[in-house]
């Protein structure tokens, strides 16, 4: 029985965990669709948080690449007067590079719904 309330203690404990990472990426950056997102990026700095070898397989034309594990060294390459719209693969990486810029004082965060993977305009690939 003790073992059985473990389990139900620490299932409820990653519940809690994953709604409160879920409302703070919800208030750090605002999802788009895509259609909002082609809206906007032309006039922002579009940033894509994959790695280098995902970015160069195809990206959003007009990304740059500074991928999420290389953003607390280089943060300081995105200006925070100026939109920043971000994307990833899925969307899970965008929402906690966003968290981190916010901490940093960016204020004009943006994310695309879906990511990477759901897109369907114009692309740069290798290819």
């Amino acid at each position: 029985m003790d073992f059985l309330y473990t389990i139900l203690v620490a299932l409820l404990v990653v519940v809690i965990f994953a709604l409160i990472s879920y409302f703070r990426v919800k208030k750090a950056v605002t999802t788009l669709n895509q259609e909002q997102f082609i809206e906007g990026y032309r006039k922002a700095q579009l940033i894509d948080v994959r790695e280098p070898k995902d970015f160069a397989a195809g990206h959003i034309l007009g990304a740059r690449n500074i991928p999420q594990t290389q953003l607390r060294q280089r943060y300081k390459e995105i200006r925070a007067d100026k939109p920043v719209y971000l994307y990833d693969q899925n969307g899970a990486r965008s929402g906690r590079a966003a968290l981190f810029l916010k901490k940093k004082g960016y204020s004009q965060l943006f994310q695309l719904q879906g990511g990477f993977k759901q897109w369907t305009g114009k692309i740069k690939s290798k290819s």
